[in-house]
């Protein structure tokens, strides 16, 4: 991960002067900078884990090589929007990981190159059948691109039986047997969040490949006039981008509940974006094939892993639940939330 700031504290500790060179890194940074420290001393780890919960500067990386190690903190909280959800209320399942389009800021590294590592639909229906009784309202569908699956029609009639759902895709092929699957899905239990970054070509077209901006339109187009509530997703790297997608949804009279616009978060792919902890979010139950994660944007990172185990899923639920209540332990106001639907 790299850093704004780099300081190497050789052997020093929080008994040897650690805490004012602390200090005075913070007085000389901006929020939102990372700050690397660089240590020989193992013993630093747990002490500067317990000061970054108790100033609110979350520890986002800790690293090893050559002997020493390297940790990452960003300087201040991450501002997000204020709700209120209670945790396991939404249910992620990243049905798989391989995709026809390989975005450059792409959470969990999807591409055409990369294993299926499928859910699969028995797993799928075992946990479409669960999980209303443990608090689940709404069920999100991601991947990698859902639309590569060959029975992607019955993992979204399963979830959507269970509870209103939206798959998220790419919207570039609603056509031949992916059309067939569609059509067949009930329009009043499923919502298509379709990814669209930019008014134009340009941009979208910039990180997620030549010519995807078109046949983004045409997959919109086409999911609406089958009858389908759509909601536009776009992925930006700066305010200025953002605001420009919101006059362009605004002309296009899209409603405030059918727009998401987020921030590139800083991992998988992406080689700038929002640094993004534990700490920093709210935990949003996503399930893959390896396992149990707090939240979407981090479904094949270590830090976010909660449990192996997706059976029982009431464990697996208490499992996020009993890591969260560990998170409010260390401060009074940890964690926002971060959307990605």
């Amino acid at each position: 991960m790299k850093a704004d700031v780099d300081l190497d504290i050789g052997q020093k500790t929080f008994a040897s002067g650690l805490l004012p060179e602390l200090i005075a890194v913070l007085r000389r940074s901006r929020p939102g900078d990372l700050v690397a420290i660089l240590s020989d001393e193992e013993v630093v780890g747990p002490e500067l884990e317990t000061w970054c919960r108790f100033t609110g500067n979350p520890l986002l990386e800790t690293t090893v090589e050559n002997g020493r190690t390297r940790f990452v903190f960003r300087c201040g909280a991450v501002a997000a929007a204020e709700e209120n959800r209670p945790v396991g209320s939404r249910l992620w399942l990243y049905a798989n990981f391989d995709c026809n389009l390989h975005c450059d800021y792409c959470c969990v590294r999807s591409s055409p190159t990369v294993p299926r590592r499928e859910l699969g639909l028995a797993r799928v229906q075992r946990i479409a059948h669960e999980g209303p009784e443990l608090g689940v309202k709404e069920i999100f569908v991601t991947g990698g691109e859902p639309f590569l699956l060959e029975d992607i029609g019955e993992i979204l009639a399963c979830c959507a039986a269970a509870a209103p759902t939206t798959v998220l895709t790419n919207g570039m092929l609603f056509a031949g047997r992916r059309a067939e699957s569609l059509a067949a899905l009930p329009r009043d239990r499923i919502v298509l969040q379709i990814s669209l970054d930019s008014a134009t070509p340009e941009l979208h077209d910039l990180h997620r490949g030549r010519g995807s901006w078109a046949r983004a339109r045409e997959g919109i187009q086409r999911a609406r006039a089958e009858g389908f509530r759509v909601r536009l997703a776009a992925t930006v790297s700066t305010d200025t981008e953002g605001e420009q997608f919101r006059q362009f949804l605004d002309e296009e009279k899209i409603a405030a509940e059918d727009r998401v616009i987020r921030r590139v978060a800083l991992r998988g792919s992406a080689a700038e974006g929002v640094a993004l902890s534990r700490a920093d979010l709210v935990p949003e139950v996503t399930i893959t094939a390896e396992g149990v994660y707090w939240h979407p944007v981090g479904a094949q990172d270590a830090d976010l892993l909660v449990t192996r185990d997706i059976f029982p899923l009431s464990e697996a639920f208490a499992a996020v639940r009993r890591a969260f209540d560990r998170e409010g332990e260390h401060a009074n106001k940890l964690a926002k939330i971060f959307n990605c639907a």
